[in-house]
């Protein structure tokens, strides 16, 4: 008994559809018997889901021998130094070392370029410096 109730008020709800409208369907653009509605449904406009992938990604895979290392650390021959000594000097080896140190030596000095003196002309005219010609 509910199932033929259900189908008389799911027809009599069309059959009210097609008699009533909305105003804009009345009268306008819409009214038109060409007219198509410029909003697709949502099944023309994403067919499928962004996050399904229609193929498998393929993965390529090697032997890791065959594959040349990009790292910069493994090639940098920097680090293949040997690491560099250091010595800590303590108040006691400073002061030794003092007291064995030379004074230095006139001799070891590089020889200075000019070894003449230089004379000062004070008599030239504006002081040495020409100030015009006469």
């Amino acid at each position: 008994m509910a199932k033929p109730v259900s189908k008389a008020t799911t027809s009599l709800f069309q059959n009210l559809k097609r008699y009533l409208k909305k105003p804009w369907e009345i009268t306008g653009p819409c009214a038109s018997p060409e007219y198509r509605s410029a909003l697709p449904m949502a099944t023309e406009y994403r067919p499928e889901c962004p996050a399904t992938t229609k193929v498998k990604p393929v993965v390529p895979t090697s032997n890791p021998e065959t594959v040349y290392d990009i790292k910069y650390f493994v090639r940098d021959q920097r680090r293949n130094r040997p690491p560099i000594q250091r010595t800590v000097l303590k108040k006691s080896d400073v002061v030794n070392l003092m007291k064995e140190k030379q004074s230095f030596d006139v001799t070891q000095f590089p020889i200075p370029y000019l070894t003449a003196k230089v004379e000062e002309d004070d008599n030239a005219y504006g002081g040495g410096y020409e100030t015009g010609f006469k």
